[in-house]
């Protein structure tokens, strides 16, 4: 093009008052869509008007709407021989390189879906994080988390690795993280991958992905999948449970004689395992308050008793894998809600156990009139109950049946004491 040529194509279709024309036209071309038809500004100015009436050599017509034809445009741009190349080619010498978008579309769909590969191939197989994994596309989080595609395949790698290892036997969560990520404090609160780990986790165990910021339901959310986030403060309450003589085992002893609960953390339970001898059949329940009761009227002739206190924690999976180890049998109850069947239906899975006044005739047999809410979850262990809990729609509290429970308690007489 002529210097000429190029001054008169600035002045005809480069001033202020055409850029709205090219825009149009830069973003069909951006598009892939053909520059033919009209494009439309509603309230154009009487400059505006004007300049469109100089780039035809027409009137633009009355009002305050200005149609311009692209056709027409690209062929007085052609014929006058200002850019005889036609408008495709004047946007671009004007405004710069069009781009291409399909490609660009097509490029970054393909980095994401490289993004997640190594995610989605720990994710297959794998019902309960099927759902968790349609959620992280559908509310886009990975997306705010991460600041486009690269550091977001650096983030899912990471989380895949960490979902490897899910549940886990028993693990430290800064040990986790330094094994999978060479970083002990990449699963640490509120990091990118801790915020999508937990959701993971609580995917893992039925609960809702969006994980909750409460120090203590971050602890559980971990503890049910395994990890724990130290030895001290994940314990477990038991009450009866005979032990030999070893350090831990007196302390068990001196409880189990005077009949009081006793507090076990997981530091000792990791430490101590063998100072605990088989005790037949153990009890399992969900709420600290059986406990208490066991104790008030049984003292030293309750039998072997765990409290769960709701979702284990890492100190309760592991004195339930120390005594399964050895040979223990399990009777469970728990509260007849689906948060309750849940915590049930997970200690069934990993340990078994058979119901301990936790079956449909039970339920039935229980006299409540409290609102049973949330989402059904299977009851593998009674594959009728689901369905009366759902017909019924009543929640029943261990409370609520306390003495039926302390009956069989007492009916149950305690392993004699081991040395």
């Amino acid at each position: 093009m002529t210097a000429g040529a190029s001054d008169r194509l600035r002045r005809l279709l480069g001033s202020p008052d055409t850029t709205w024309l090219r825009v149009r036209a830069r973003r069909r071309l951006e598009r892939g869509t053909p520059l033919t038809g009209t494009v439309t500004l509603t309230n154009s100015t009487s400059s505006q008007r004007r300049a469109i009436e100089v780039l035809l050599g027409r009137r633009a017509g009355s009002g305050t709407s200005l149609t311009v034809s692209l056709d027409e445009v690209d062929r007085v741009l052609r014929g006058s021989g200002t850019c005889p190349s036609g408008l495709a080619t004047a946007v671009t010498l004007l405004d710069g390189p069009i781009r291409d978008l399909r490609r660009e579309n097509a490029e970054t769909t393909e980095a994401w879906r490289t993004a997640h590969a190594r995610l989605d191939a720990a994710v297959s197989g794998r019902d309960e994080l099927t759902g968790w994994r349609t959620w992280l596309d559908t509310t886009g989080l990975v997306r705010r988390l991460t600041n486009g595609p690269g550091d977001a395949k650096i983030l899912l790698d990471r989380l895949a690795a960490v979902l490897d290892r899910l549940p886990s036997p028993g693990i430290p969560l800064g040990q986790l993280a330094a094994e999978t990520c060479a970083d002990a404090h990449a699963l640490d609160e509120g990091s990118p991958l801790a915020t999508l780990a937990l959701s993971a986790a609580r995917a893992l165990n039925g609960l809702p992905y969006r994980a909750e910021g409460a120090a203590e339901t971050r602890r559980t959310t971990w503890a049910a999948v395994g990890v724990h986030l130290d030895e001290l403060s994940s314990v477990v309450l038991c009450l009866g449970l005979p032990a030999n003589g070893t350090p831990l085992g007196r302390l068990l002893a001196a409880a189990r004689e005077s009949g009081e609960p006793v507090t076990l953390t997981l530091r000792q339970l990791r430490r101590h395992a063998g100072s605990m001898t088989v005790p037949g059949l153990v009890r399992i329940c969900e709420n600290p308050v059986v406990v208490a009761a066991a104790a008030d009227a049984l003292g030293d002739r309750c039998p072997p008793l765990v409290c769960t206190g709701g979702r284990p924690s890492a100190a309760v999976w592991r004195l339930l894998e120390i005594l399964a180890e050895g040979g223990a049998e399990f009777a469970y109850h728990g509260d007849f809600d689906w948060g309750g069947i849940g915590i049930a239906a997970a200690i069934y899975q990993r340990i078994g156990w058979r119901p301990w006044r936790y079956d449909t005739a039970a339920y039935l047999a229980a006299t409540s009139a409290a609102p049973l809410t949330g989402r059904p979850c299977p009851t593998p262990w009674d594959s009728g109950l689901t369905a009366t809990m759902t017909e019924r729609a009543v929640r029943v509290e261990e409370e609520l049946v306390l003495t039926n429970l302390l009956n069989d308690l007492e009916a149950q007489p305690p392993k004699p004491p081991s040395g």
